[in-house]
């Protein structure tokens, strides 16, 4: 509906009032459009230029250069992670970054816990994203480990092969400690 259907009739037949009514449709609609674009900024999932205020308003680097996907996972790691660190938070974080299964070994008498990736071989991608993810949530008085794990000569004789098997495949040593089949 335009703004000049809102006034009375005689005021349509008056070019000025017509001409001055479109030009405050105009304006009208680009309040709209910004009041839509600014609600959009309220929620992560749909926020673009407003995740800086997020990544501000959490205490997190902002870098322009990393997609809005990128950007939107932190800060919802972030929201997710308020309140009481627990070992399944922690947990739960290193997965997401891992891609497999990881245990989370806590040794409260010594104040430290492990981080062991057991649904992973060898060390998983994006160690230094998963590093400032547990330095924001984890209490700081803790220390913490990575423990990784490798394919060793006592698992390939539980998987019945045998060097053979594993040379045909053409694998570096790092390779064959990583592999998975």
């Amino acid at each position: 509906m335009a703004l000049i259907d809102l006034l009375p009739a005689n005021y349509q037949n008056s070019s000025e009032v017509v001409d001055l009514q479109n030009a405050l449709s105009v304006q009208v609609g680009k309040v709209q459009a910004a009041k839509d674009d600014l609600f959009l900024q309220l929620h992560v999932e749909t926020a673009t230029w407003g995740l800086s205020l997020w990544e501000r308003a959490l205490g997190l680097a902002i870098d322009l250069s990393r997609s809005y996907d990128f950007r939107r996972s932190r800060i919802n790691s972030k929201l997710r992670a308020q309140g009481v660190t627990t070992a399944a938070m922690i947990q739960n974080v290193a997965q997401s970054f891992s891609n497999g299964a990881v245990d989370i070994i806590e040794h409260n008498s010594e104040y430290r816990f492990d981080v062991k990736f057991t649904g992973t071989f060898g060390t998983p991608p994006n160690m230094d994203d998963l590093t400032a993810a547990i330095e924001e949530i984890k209490p700081a008085h803790l220390a913490y480990a990575y423990i990784y794990v490798y394919i060793t000569w006592d698992s390939v004789e539980t998987y019945n092969h045998t060097w053979g098997a594993w040379d045909a495949k053409n694998l570096t040593w790092d390779q064959f400690e990583q592999y998975k089949e």
